[in-house]
């Protein structure tokens, strides 16, 4: 009962979810740009070990106090992982940060990962220990189950991905602002045609900004009438052609399809 109760109390608009301490600067900017601050405090790094060294590989969204999102892509039972919390610069040790290992995958049980456009690109990372909130870090809010984004509906992709294709990847934490491109329009066969699922948002696809590779698993970041910020996806795929490519949007899994599949799954777990 407790599990199912904390998740539901980071719904659309609950007073513990989705108001960070330090606000988000949300200009409509036409490229990304370095966040202030700890203005996402929901956003994870995902990494992995090897040869005795962290390595950042995706983003997440912490959902619970231990219990974070990303997408399904992101993780393999051949590595061992820890999440980084709390987190503005990669590069620093930073006053407010939290390490903690990660002690369980579970990713969708239709996700296949031979076939990313299949849909189900979601997974859940159980971590090792629960964190306290704090200004550095705090969970986002889940979307209404089932609520759709209205076309040219703008959101923020938030991340440490590369800044362009073959690009660098920044150590600072980086948003970009996206408008939703509603199923009808991406569906398209010009666009991402039949690829695109009604389980998926595509977002951008205006050949200026969009995610790139290692923000996979990342948020795209709502804000709701009440003002509280919701994550509505999580990042999933872009264009082989490019990561700002035109009339290809950024993909993201809907996370409204999925709040039930969310729920019980931490309760059971």
């Amino acid at each position: 009962m407790f599990p199912l109760l904390a998740i539901a109390l980071l719904v659309a608009g609950a007073s513990s979810c989705g108001v960070p301490t330090y606000q988000p600067s949300v200009s409509r900017v036409v490229n990304g740009e370095e966040v202030a601050p700890h203005s996402w405090p929901w956003q994870v790094s995902l990494q992995y070990l090897y040869n005795g060294y962290w390595y950042h590989t995706c983003g997440g969204t912490l959902v619970a106090p231990n219990w974070v999102l990303t997408a399904g892509h992101c993780i393999s039972s051949s590595y061992t992982y820890r999440v980084q919390l709390g987190k503005h610069n990669l590069g620093q040790s930073e006053s407010g940060q939290k390490t903690i290992n990660v002690i369980k995958l579970i990713n969708h049980s239709r996700w296949n990962p031979n076939n990313l456009a299949g849909g189900n690109d979601i997974s859940l990372i159980k971590l090792q220990e629960s964190v306290e909130y704090s200004d550095t870090i705090q969970p986002a809010c889940l979307p209404p189950a089932g609520y759709i984004l209205p076309n040219s509906f703008g959101c923020y992709v938030t991340g440490w991905g590369n800044l362009q294709t073959n690009g660098p990847s920044p150590d600072k934490l980086q948003q970009g602002l996206l408008l939703v491109v509603d199923h009808e329009t991406c569906s398209q066969s010009d666009w991402w045609g039949r690829v695109v699922k009604t389980s998926m948002i595509c977002a951008g696809g205006d050949g200026i900004i969009s995610s790139c590779y290692g923000d996979s698993g990342g948020p795209l970041n709502c804000r709701n009438p009440d003002g509280a910020w919701e994550v509505h996806g999580v990042v999933s795929f872009g264009s082989s052609l490019g990561c700002n490519y035109y009339k290809k949007p950024s993909v993201f899994t809907r996370v409204s399809n999925y709040n039930s599949w969310i729920s019980t799954t931490i309760a059971s777990n």
